[in-house]
């Protein structure tokens, strides 16, 4: 199936300048193009797309995912080199798991923290209003 661009730019969230941008960057070589010039993309190109995006969410560079692009378009010789490149990229983002687990501890320590002091606040105030009252009522 083919599809023009404002039909993948609804499918995957992505603006068509954002499309045009990683042709642009090499990282769509084989987007094809219709007799007047308009993109045409096909079930393989939004594959593609869909790596291209988890890839580039989970940190990897523009420049890593056209060498990985470019490795690919190299065949099967390379497909070692890009398990490789995988691999790596997949430790890095279990190093981030590990520190955004880390920082999401220290958040919640911090909420814990926070709510506490926050409710006995709370309670200092409804403590010294109903304080307050009951003098206003001995007063009368």
């Amino acid at each position: 199936m083919e599809y023009t661009i404002s039909q993948v730019a609804q499918k995957t969230n992505l603006s068509a300048h954002v499309l045009r941008y990683y042709e642009k960057e090499g990282l769509l070589p084989h987007v094809g193009r219709s007799e007047s010039g308009i993109r045409r993309y096909a079930d393989d190109d939004l594959e593609w797309l869909g790596l291209i995006c988890c890839l580039k969410s989970t940190g990897m560079s523009i420049k890593q995912i056209r060498a990985f692009v470019d490795l690919s378009a190299q065949g099967d010789a390379t497909l070692g080199q890009r398990c490789e490149m995988l691999a790596a990229h997949k430790k890095e983002v279990q190093v981030q798991i590990r520190q955004m687990h880390r920082h999401l501890e220290k958040v919640t320590c911090k909420i814990a923290h926070f709510g506490a002091q926050y409710q006995r606040y709370l309670e200092a105030r409804v403590s010294s209003a109903t304080g307050a009252a009951q003098d206003t009522a001995c007063a009368r």
